[in-house]
């Protein structure tokens, strides 16, 4: 069938070896619509970013670019500003018929972590060609906060999908029309569009912006961290706050939004057209999310926003970002949600899990 293969569909890859790891995958990985993929145990510092190319194997261009290699085995700190790539512990045996896509997670986008997925004869971040065989890299640069990893942390995920699963704008609008995919009206065109929010009830504080000088963030430390000591609250009186150039920010969707169990849905790339920013490092939006039967009544996204080289006012209710939605082949056997512990379900502003709740 076609569409983003669901769970079920994952466990018989697996199976099957067309999806493999060393040591071998783990129930846990396994999400409603995507395979979280694990750190291997070293790290190569290299001199910048790059793709393999055509013909050419990640592991040969790595001799070009490597300054040094790092053990992760006991765990390591990644700096900031400083680009690695990753081996990471699975590899593909893809059908001709099957291909994928990556992107990071979501607590590794609300760390400015940025993370793709690089593959032998690549031409693009995060994406993986059908019938691909071999293995899979991390590109990891720490943007504002260096952090510590070790082999085996999840920082991305991959899906897979048979065939042409996107919802055109009129499949769209009849699934808003029986589903309801944003409270208020629906802007469709080219996909969901969504807005920010800088008018949240009963509150000024409209999000947060990561200090420049902080200390490491150990990412198996969950709820840890005092805010406080990373992140400037970010407040507004006036429905407008302004961009500095360089900066990050965590902000909130106006939308409430709702991804219904049959579906699943990107975030499209940001567009140049919208303004001087990058809108969402994490794009995958899991069968699910925001769903009520789910938990997920009033789900907003949360909008990892970094501006580029000029100032930039951004307005109460200004278009940011489109979500892009797709058929799944299968409803998956597990949805997003409290029972699988998911962790931004039924979010509204939230830091990445890392952080204690604000006092």
């Amino acid at each position: 069938m076609t569409g983003v293969l669901p769970s079920q569909r994952l466990e018989q890859m697996i199976t099957a070896g067309q999806l493999s790891g060393t040591p071998s995958i783990i129930p846990e990985q396994i999400q409603p619509a995507s395979l979280d993929l694990r750190l291997g145990s070293v790290a190569y510092r290299v001199r910048a970013s790059f793709l393999a190319g055509h013909g050419r194997r990640v592991e040969d261009r790595l001799k070009e670019f490597e300054m040094h290699q790092i053990d992760l085995t006991d765990g390591a700190v990644l700096e900031k500003g400083c680009v690695y790539v990753v081996p990471l512990m699975e590899r593909l045996d893809l059908p001709d018929d099957l291909q994928a896509v990556a992107n990071a997670k979501s607590s590794t986008g609300r760390l400015d972590l940025l993370t793709r997925t690089i593959t032998d004869g690549g031409a693009e971040f995060d994406r993986i060609a059908p019938g691909y065989k071999g293995p899979l890299y991390a590109e990891i640069c720490p943007r504002s906060f260096s952090v510590l990893v070790r082999p085996g942390m999840r920082l991305n995920q991959i899906r897979f999908r048979e065939g042409q699963a996107i919802l055109d704008d009129t499949a769209l609008t009849k699934l808003h029309a029986s589903d309801v995919l944003v409270n208020g009206d629906a802007l469709i065109d080219d996909g969901l569009g969504f807005s920010v929010d800088l008018k949240l009830d009963g509150t000024d504080l409209v999000g947060y912006r990561a200090k420049p000088h902080t200390g490491v963030i150990d990412l198996d430390n969950i709820g840890h961290y005092d805010p406080a000591e990373y992140w400037e609250e970010v407040r507004c009186k006036d429905g407008q706050i302004i961009l500095d150039p360089g900066a990050f920010y965590i902000l909130v969707s106006r939308e409430a939004v709702h991804i219904p169990p049959a579906y699943a849905a990107e975030m499209a790339p940001y567009l140049a057209m919208v303004g001087e920013f990058r809108v969402h490092y994490a794009g995958f939006f899991d069968p699910g999310f925001g769903h009520s039967e789910a938990g997920g009544t009033g789900s907003r996204g949360v909008l990892e926003v970094r501006c580029h080289e000029a100032p930039f006012v951004l307005e109460h209710g200004q278009v940011v970002g489109r979500l892009i939605y797709e058929h799944m082949s299968e409803i998956p056997a597990q949805l997003y949600g409290s029972s699988i512990a998911s962790n931004y379900q039924g979010q509204g502003l939230k830091l990445s899990k890392h952080f204690a709740a604000p006092t």
